[in-house]
Protein backbone atom coordinates (compact mmCIF):
# COMPACT_ATOMS: atom_id res chain seq x y z
CA UNK A 1 0.00 0.00 0.00
CA UNK A 2 2.80 2.38 0.89
CA UNK A 3 4.52 1.67 -2.42
CA UNK A 4 1.31 2.52 -4.26
CA UNK A 5 1.39 5.91 -2.55
CA UNK A 6 4.96 6.40 -3.82
CA UNK A 7 3.89 5.39 -7.32
CA UNK A 8 1.04 7.89 -7.14
CA UNK A 9 3.37 10.65 -5.95
CA UNK A 10 5.76 9.86 -8.80
CA UNK A 11 3.00 9.93 -11.41
CA UNK A 12 1.67 13.23 -10.09
CA UNK A 13 5.16 14.78 -10.12
CA UNK A 14 6.08 13.63 -13.63
CA UNK A 15 2.63 14.60 -14.95
CA UNK A 16 2.99 18.13 -13.59
CA UNK A 17 6.55 18.40 -14.88
CA UNK A 18 5.66 17.11 -18.36
CA UNK A 19 2.14 18.34 -19.04
CA UNK A 20 2.00 21.52 -16.96
CA UNK A 21 5.58 22.79 -17.22
CA UNK A 22 7.41 21.37 -20.26
CA UNK A 23 4.84 20.88 -23.00
CA UNK A 24 2.97 24.22 -22.69
CA UNK A 25 6.33 25.99 -23.05
CA UNK A 26 8.15 23.93 -25.71
CA UNK A 27 5.45 21.90 -27.53
CA UNK A 28 7.69 18.96 -28.41
CA UNK A 29 5.48 15.89 -28.34
CA UNK A 30 8.20 13.27 -28.82
CA UNK A 31 9.95 14.32 -25.63
CA UNK A 32 6.72 13.97 -23.66
CA UNK A 33 6.86 10.26 -24.43
CA UNK A 34 10.57 10.16 -23.56
CA UNK A 35 10.15 11.88 -20.18
CA UNK A 36 7.27 9.63 -19.19
CA UNK A 37 9.06 6.48 -20.36
CA UNK A 38 12.31 7.35 -18.57
CA UNK A 39 10.51 8.21 -15.37
CA UNK A 40 8.26 5.15 -15.18
CA UNK A 41 11.05 2.85 -16.37
CA UNK A 42 13.46 4.07 -13.70
CA UNK A 43 10.67 3.87 -11.11
CA UNK A 44 9.99 0.23 -12.00
CA UNK A 45 13.67 -0.75 -11.97
CA UNK A 46 14.33 1.08 -8.69
CA UNK A 47 11.35 -0.54 -6.97
CA UNK A 48 12.39 -3.97 -8.20
CA UNK A 49 15.94 -3.51 -6.93
CA UNK A 50 14.79 -2.16 -3.56
CA UNK A 51 12.39 -5.03 -2.96
CA UNK A 52 14.57 -7.89 -4.23
CA UNK A 53 17.63 -9.37 -2.61
CA UNK A 54 20.09 -8.45 -5.35
CA UNK A 55 23.66 -7.37 -5.03
CA UNK A 56 24.77 -3.75 -5.28
CA UNK A 57 26.89 -4.69 -8.28
CA UNK A 58 23.86 -5.79 -10.27
CA UNK A 59 22.02 -2.63 -9.36
CA UNK A 60 24.90 -0.42 -10.44
CA UNK A 61 25.19 -2.43 -13.63
CA UNK A 62 21.54 -1.89 -14.53
CA UNK A 63 21.75 1.83 -13.97
CA UNK A 64 25.01 1.87 -15.93
CA UNK A 65 23.06 0.52 -18.88
CA UNK A 66 20.65 3.44 -18.52
CA UNK A 67 23.53 5.91 -18.46
CA UNK A 68 24.97 4.80 -21.80
CA UNK A 69 21.72 5.33 -23.71
CA UNK A 70 22.36 8.16 -26.14
CA UNK A 71 19.91 10.24 -28.15
CA UNK A 72 21.10 9.83 -31.73
CA UNK A 73 18.08 10.84 -33.79
CA UNK A 74 17.66 14.52 -32.98
CA UNK A 75 19.65 17.17 -31.22
CA UNK A 76 18.21 18.19 -27.86
CA UNK A 77 18.81 21.46 -26.07
CA UNK A 78 20.37 21.90 -22.65
CA UNK A 79 17.03 22.63 -20.98
CA UNK A 80 15.65 19.37 -22.39
CA UNK A 81 18.59 17.48 -20.88
CA UNK A 82 17.61 19.06 -17.55
CA UNK A 83 14.09 17.69 -17.97
CA UNK A 84 15.52 14.24 -18.73
CA UNK A 85 17.60 14.21 -15.56
CA UNK A 86 14.67 15.53 -13.55
CA UNK A 87 12.37 12.78 -14.83
CA UNK A 88 15.04 10.21 -13.94
CA UNK A 89 15.65 11.72 -10.49
CA UNK A 90 11.93 11.75 -9.67
CA UNK A 91 11.70 8.08 -10.60
CA UNK A 92 14.64 7.23 -8.35
CA UNK A 93 13.28 9.23 -5.41
CA UNK A 94 9.96 7.41 -5.63
CA UNK A 95 11.34 3.96 -6.41
CA UNK A 96 14.18 3.46 -3.95
CA UNK A 97 12.46 3.91 -0.53
CA UNK A 98 10.22 1.06 0.58
CA UNK A 99 8.07 3.32 2.75
CA UNK A 100 6.54 6.74 2.24
CA UNK A 101 9.27 9.28 2.93
CA UNK A 102 8.40 12.93 3.51
CA UNK A 103 11.88 14.04 2.49
CA UNK A 104 11.75 12.20 -0.84
CA UNK A 105 8.30 13.58 -1.58
CA UNK A 106 9.51 17.08 -0.80
CA UNK A 107 12.54 16.58 -3.05
CA UNK A 108 10.29 15.51 -5.93
CA UNK A 109 8.24 18.66 -5.46
CA UNK A 110 11.46 20.69 -5.28
CA UNK A 111 12.64 19.28 -8.62
CA UNK A 112 9.36 20.22 -10.30
CA UNK A 113 9.44 23.69 -8.74
CA UNK A 114 13.06 24.22 -9.80
CA UNK A 115 12.28 23.40 -13.43
CA UNK A 116 9.18 25.57 -13.30
CA UNK A 117 11.19 28.59 -12.13
CA UNK A 118 14.43 27.92 -14.01
CA UNK A 119 12.68 27.42 -17.36
CA UNK A 120 10.08 30.15 -16.90
CA UNK A 121 9.71 32.42 -19.95
CA UNK A 122 9.78 35.49 -17.70
CA UNK A 123 13.28 34.64 -16.50
CA UNK A 124 15.69 36.76 -18.61
CA UNK A 125 13.03 37.21 -21.33
CA UNK A 126 15.14 39.52 -23.49
CA UNK A 127 18.20 37.27 -23.68
CA UNK A 128 18.64 35.39 -26.95
CA UNK A 129 21.10 33.02 -28.61
CA UNK A 130 21.57 32.53 -32.35
CA UNK A 131 23.93 30.60 -34.57
CA UNK A 132 24.32 32.51 -37.84
CA UNK A 133 26.13 32.14 -41.14
CA UNK A 134 26.90 35.54 -42.65
CA UNK A 135 27.71 36.21 -46.31
CA UNK A 136 30.88 38.15 -45.45
CA UNK A 137 34.18 37.10 -43.88
CA UNK A 138 34.71 39.26 -40.78
CA UNK A 139 38.27 39.30 -39.50
CA UNK A 140 37.63 42.31 -37.25
CA UNK A 141 35.65 41.31 -34.16
CA UNK A 142 34.52 44.88 -33.46
CA UNK A 143 33.11 45.21 -36.97
CA UNK A 144 31.42 41.84 -36.61
CA UNK A 145 29.91 42.86 -33.28
CA UNK A 146 28.60 46.12 -34.72
CA UNK A 147 27.09 44.31 -37.72
CA UNK A 148 25.41 41.73 -35.47
CA UNK A 149 23.95 44.39 -33.20
CA UNK A 150 22.36 46.12 -36.19
CA UNK A 151 21.22 42.81 -37.66
CA UNK A 152 19.74 41.44 -34.45
CA UNK A 153 18.45 44.68 -33.02
CA UNK A 154 20.09 44.23 -29.65
CA UNK A 155 23.26 44.43 -27.57
CA UNK A 156 25.73 41.60 -28.16
CA UNK A 157 27.04 40.28 -24.85
CA UNK A 158 29.06 37.35 -26.22
CA UNK A 159 30.11 36.09 -29.62
CA UNK A 160 32.19 33.17 -30.81
CA UNK A 161 33.37 32.75 -34.40
CA UNK A 162 32.99 29.06 -35.27
CA UNK A 163 34.17 29.20 -38.87
CA UNK A 164 35.81 31.90 -41.01
CA UNK A 165 35.91 31.07 -44.73
CA UNK A 166 37.98 33.59 -46.66
CA UNK A 167 37.56 31.67 -49.93
CA UNK A 168 33.77 31.62 -49.95
CA UNK A 169 33.55 34.87 -47.96
CA UNK A 170 31.39 33.57 -45.10
CA UNK A 171 31.45 33.69 -41.31
CA UNK A 172 29.70 31.29 -38.98
CA UNK A 173 29.22 32.78 -35.55
CA UNK A 174 27.37 31.94 -32.37
CA UNK A 175 26.11 35.03 -30.61
CA UNK A 176 24.35 35.78 -27.34
CA UNK A 177 22.58 39.11 -27.15
CA UNK A 178 19.95 41.14 -25.34
CA UNK A 179 17.15 42.54 -27.46
CA UNK A 180 16.72 46.29 -27.07
CA UNK A 181 12.93 46.25 -27.08
CA UNK A 182 10.29 44.07 -25.51
CA UNK A 183 9.41 42.36 -28.79
CA UNK A 184 10.36 38.71 -29.20
CA UNK A 185 10.15 38.43 -33.00
CA UNK A 186 13.26 37.78 -35.05
CA UNK A 187 14.55 40.65 -37.18
CA UNK A 188 13.46 40.55 -40.81
CA UNK A 189 17.12 40.46 -41.91
CA UNK A 190 17.44 36.91 -40.59
CA UNK A 191 14.99 35.75 -43.24
CA UNK A 192 17.24 36.92 -46.08
CA UNK A 193 20.08 34.89 -47.66
CA UNK A 194 22.64 37.22 -46.09
CA UNK A 195 22.10 35.70 -42.65
CA UNK A 196 20.65 32.26 -42.17
CA UNK A 197 19.39 31.19 -38.76
CA UNK A 198 20.79 27.80 -37.76
CA UNK A 199 19.67 27.47 -34.15
CA UNK A 200 17.86 29.71 -31.71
Amino acid sequence: MKQLVLVGADLVAIAVLTFAVYFPRHHRRDLVTAFLGVNVGVLAVAMTLSSASVGIGLGMGLFGVLSIIRLRSYEIAQHEIAYYFSALAIGLLAGLPETVNVLNTALMALIVLTLYVGDHPRLFPRHRQQSLRLDSAYTDEDALRSHLEVLLGGRVVNLSVKDLDLVNDTTRVEVRYVVSGAGARLPEQLKSPSAQEVRS
